[in-house]
């Protein structure tokens, strides 16, 4: 057995990880859009 795998550093599930990773990548481009939309009213 190898040892990494008896003295794991993170018992984190990576799913909750991946969730978190892609709440935040999609609120960032949701916030950019938002704030694009909003410029575009303004100019207009």
């Amino acid at each position: 057995m190898n040892e990494f795998e008896k003295d794991v550093q993170s018992k984190r599930n990576d799913a909750m990880d991946s969730g978190v990773g892609f709440g935040v990548s999609f609120g960032f481009f949701a916030i950019m859009f938002i704030i694009a939309t909003v410029i575009k009213l303004i100019g207009s």
